[in-house]
């Protein structure tokens, strides 16, 4: 199956198995994923994730969701980034997430980080996404 947009393929499984009350959800794997995961589960959004051979070549990600007093830990989790649109941020242009409450995802020079990492080591990139 080809995506156009691999992302936001991913978003939306974690966003539908929140919904849905899920434990865990399965993604196809790549490394762009697995490192929006890291930034994910270093900001305590998700329980963490695994990769796990289907075949040779083949992987998918097992992802652990998370809940707190039965509700999802993420709220809303929205791409910003698009395959026809990329959004880039400097660090100094760089806007809070629901006032800092959020987090926004970056893809900077230094790989996938968190906004309050980026703004720590003074980089700027393209926003993939924003967690509340």
């Amino acid at each position: 199956m080809n995506l156009s947009d691999p992302i936001s393929d991913m978003i939306t499984r974690i966003r539908n198995g929140q919904r849905a009350r899920k434990a865990a959800v399965d993604s196809p794997a790549s490394q762009l994923r697995e490192q929006v995961l890291e930034a994910l589960k270093r900001e305590g959004y998700i329980r963490g994730y695994t990769r796990e051979e289907i075949s040779s070549g083949i992987a998918k990600l097992r992802i652990e969701l998370k809940y707190h007093q039965g509700e999802p830990v993420i709220r809303e989790i929205d791409r910003v980034s698009r395959p026809g649109r990329k959004v880039y941020s400097r660090v100094k242009d760089m806007k809070r997430v629901h006032g800092g409450l959020g987090v926004a995802i970056l893809s900077t020079s230094k790989g996938v980080m968190s906004d309050t990492e980026a703004r720590a080591a003074n980089l700027g990139g393209e926003v993939l996404c924003q967690v509340f």
